[in-house]
This record gives structure tokens, C-alpha cells and sequence, in this order.
């Protein structure tokens, strides 16, 4: 990546006494051994602390901000609406994490309707322990153990089993997370989704889409944001993962949805007094994702050959996968592997003690050496 993401942002510059000094900082940051280092670890960028004041000097100097009071105007607003936009509904609305915005979604969706049907495999279900119970009275059934796609057929059984019990228990939500984290980011059966959307709809279940990393979907599905937001009611994104904020999503759906929530966000502790340093290289990044994405993928191609070439690299792609593919090499233990190309400018995500292969994550870092030097470096890994 490079300033041209940023340069060309709007409405963000510096605002709070805290980054007086921001632009100094940045230019003494902004030299040698930044932006260099291709990790396949995170989502997006991985940025470190240097690397993020860096360009948020840059977006500092570039704009004319005005700051957020408690998350709400300024740069938050103008994110809002640029994401309501990407993503073909009315409105967003900021929240600081992706764990509350899959709970305020899903809380105001159910209403009086307390059941809700998720993934077994879901974030919402395994990562934010029994939170939707405790302190919004809804009761998640997981569904499809072992599987990204939740089939119309199962939904069906349940929607059933909760209508004819001897205390008739409706289904409110059907919350559905793609890609799933759990699954090696594995995407959901698009006609799947469109089946359980067209069903809900005629039964009066609303829908919500945990798209944390949606802005992937397209480039392997073939459809569209708007295509793929359009079977929900409402759609959480991420806006750390690949749009290098330093934390952040949003919860879009429509105005009636959206108006006011910023109260449940308050009541929920998430109106943050001043949100747009996290946000501030947020635009930039959002307008171009696609792109870069599609252009590392065509990169991680190329370099997935030539380390195939080699005879001593094997790769393993996931079934119905999105941004991870595994790499293993014969003759060297894994750690000596990573410990040696971290030395070279390459990082590798450590895979775990019992594991035999790297989880290597597609993300724009891939785009900062050609493949074949990145296979170069790699190879030279191998020997010492």
C-alpha cells in the first residue's frame, strides 16, 4: 500500500491536543524499515505503532477534520455513511467493537422473539461467552456443528420444533457469520443465504450478517456487497481487520433501524468520547480493498507456484475458502522456518504447537516484494 490511499481521504485531520505533534512524529517515522515487512499473519496490514502514526500524519496533514463528540459527526458520521453506501443501506452507525455490534444488531432484530438461530461455529456463539443471555434475555440455538453453511432444511426443523412446543417459543433472528473465522475463513453457500433470506422473510424472522471480513466474499463468490448485504436486515463489518483502524465496525441496515441506537450504544458503554484516531485511516483503505485484495490473490498464486516448483514447500487450499491458504516445508522443524524468514522480511503466523503447516493469510503486504523474491527468501529459509 501506499500515500496514495490516503492522500486522496476526506475529511480527516487533526483535531485533539493529544496529536499536536502527529505530523512531526510522522515524518521522523515515516523513514527507513517501515512498510516493508510482507506478514502473512493478520487480515489487513498489521500495521505497528510507528507504521500507524506514520500514515495517520499523512491523513492529518492531507485533511480538515473535525472531531466526533462521544462517536458521534466528524470523521465517524462520514465512515457511516461511506460504509452505508458500500455496503447498499440507509444508514450505519459505529460501534468500538465487532462483539457489540453483533449483540445491539441482534438485540433490537429480536424484539420479543428471544430465539435466535446462529452457527455453531459462529463468533457470536463461541467468543462472546453467554453475553446475548445475561444481559439481553436471548437464547442462541447453534446450528450446523462443523459446517459454514446453515441449510434452509435445518432452519426449517428448528423454526418448527421452537413454534410447537408446549410453550410456544418463536424464532426472532437468524444470524448467519460469513466468511467464519473458525472454519479457516470459509464462506457460506451464497444460494443457501438467498434461500433462508426469501423463507425468514415470509415468516417474519429477521436476518443478520456477521461480515466481519465481507469485503472478501466478492472476489470468490462472484457477487456484490450490496448482493450479498441485501439478504439481511442488518450487516456488521469489521473496520480493523482489513481497513487497518486501530479497532471499530459498524452496523448497517436501514434509517428506521439505525436512528436512536446510538442510545443502546451509550447504555452498552460503547460511545467512545473521541473515536476518530481509530478510524481515521479507516476511508482510504475501504475504497481501494477490493482491489488490492483481488491483486494479492493474484500474487499469492504466483507465489504458490514457484514454491511448488520447489519440491520441498506443499500448499493446502481451503474448501469454499476466502483469504487462507497452508504452507508446509519438508526437512526443517517450523519454528527454525518462521525465526528464519522473519530475519528476511517475511513473517509467518506461528501455527500452533502441534500443528504441521503455516495458516497463511492473503492481505496487501504480499504486494510490497515480487513472488519470486518472496519465494527467493523463502527458499533461502530452508537452508539456514
Amino acid at each position: 500500500m501506499d500515500r496514495r490511499h490516503f492522500l486522496a481521504a476526506s475529511g480527516l485531520a487533526a483535531a485533539s491536543p493529544m496529536f499536536a505533534a502527529t505530523a512531526a512524529a510522522a515524518e521522523a517515522a515515516s523513514g527507513e524499515g517501515l512498510f516493508q515487512t510482507v506478514n502473512f499473519g493478520p487480515d489487513g496490514l498489521g500495521l505497528s505503532p510507528r507504521e500507524y502514526a506514520a500514515r495517520l500524519g499523512e491523513v492529518v496533514n492531507a485533511s480538515n477534520l473535525h472531531p466526533d463528540y462521544y462517536s458521534l459527526g466528524g470523521p465517524v458520521a462520514e465512515i457511516e455513511k461511506q460504509f452505508a453506501g458500500l455496503l447498499g443501506k440507509e444508514a450505519a452507525m459505529f460501534v468500538p467493537t465487532g462483539t457489540l455490534a453483533n449483540h445491539l444488531a441482534v438485540r433490537k432484530l429480536a424484539g420479543n422473539r428471544r430465539r435466535v438461530l446462529v452457527q455453531a461455529e459462529s463468533h457470536l456463539y463461541n467468543d462472546s461467552g453467554d453475553a446475548a443471555q445475561m444481559l439481553s434475555g436471548l437464547n442462541l440455538v447453534p446450528l450446523a456443528p462443523g459446517q459454514a453453511t446453515l441449510t434452509l432444511d435445518e432452519v426449517e426443523r428448528w423454526v418448527d420444533r421452537s413454534g410447537g412446543g408446549r410453550v410456544e417459543t418463536k424464532v426472532g433472528v437468524i444470524a448467519i457469520e460469513s466468511p467464519v473465522r473458525r472454519l479457516d475463513h470459509a464462506m457460506a453457500d451464497f444460494g443457501e443465504m438467498r434461500r433462508i433470506s426469501a423463507w425468514a422473510r415470509e415468516q417474519g424472522i429477521r436476518m443478520h450478517l456477521d461480515g466481519a471480513r465481507l469485503f472478501n466474499l466478492p472476489l470468490h463468490s462472484g457477487k456484490k456487497l450490496p448482493e450479498i448485504a441485501a439478504l439481511f436486515d442488518t450487516v456488521y463489518v469489521s473496520l480493523w481487520k482489513h481497513f487497518n483502524g486501530m479497532a471499530g465496525a459498524v452496523i448497517a441496515g436501514d434509517k428506521a433501524f439505525i436512528d436512536g441506537l446510538f442510545h443502546t450504544r451509550r447504555l452498552f458503554g460503547g460511545s467512545l468520547p473521541q473515536a476518530w484516531p481509530t478510524v481515521a485511516l479507516v476511508s482510504g483503505y475501504a475504497e481501494t480493498y477490493e482491489r488490492d485484495y483481488a491483486e494479492s490473490w493474484r500474487a499469492a498464486n504466483r507465489l504458490i507456484g514457484l514454491l511448488e516448483a520447489q519440491g520441498r514447500f506443499r500448499v493446502r487450499k481451503v474448501p469454499e475458502g476466502t483469504s487462507r491458504f497452508y504452507l508446509s516445508a519438508t526437512g526443517v522443524p517450523l519454528g527454525a522456518l518462521a525465526e528464519r524468514a522473519q530475519a528476511r522480511g517475511i513473517v509467518l503466523p506461528w501455527p500452533g504447537p502441534d500443528a504441521d503447516a503455516f495458516p497463511m493469510q492473503v492481505n496487501p503486504t504480499i504486494l510490497r516484494l515480487p513472488p519470486e523474491q518472496i519465494a527467493q527468501r523463502l527458499a533461502d529459509s530452508l537452508e539456514g
